[in-house]
């Protein structure tokens, strides 16, 4: 049960952290919410950094679920 619940949770924070990469891929750094880091006024800057590393947490955490929901060791 709880194995399921952890793959149910990393796969929503998979879509989360997609999400959020590709806010930063398509927003300019201005643009951004002031929560975000990397805001910045009045750039024009995209953050691709920011948005790779947001990917690679969100495939990481699709991973994390496919292991996760795999059949048990039984």
């Amino acid at each position: 049960m709880q194995r399921k619940l952890l793959s149910i949770v990393s796969i929503v924070l998979g879509v989360v952290f997609l999400a959020l990469a590709a806010v930063y891929w398509s927003v300019p750094a201005s643009s951004l919410p002031h929560a975000f880091p990397g805001y910045l006024a009045d750039s024009p800057k995209i953050h691709f950094k920011h948005g790779l590393g947001a990917f690679l947490l969100g495939i990481g955490a699709f991973v994390y679920a496919w292991f996760a929901g795999g059949p048990s060791s039984k």
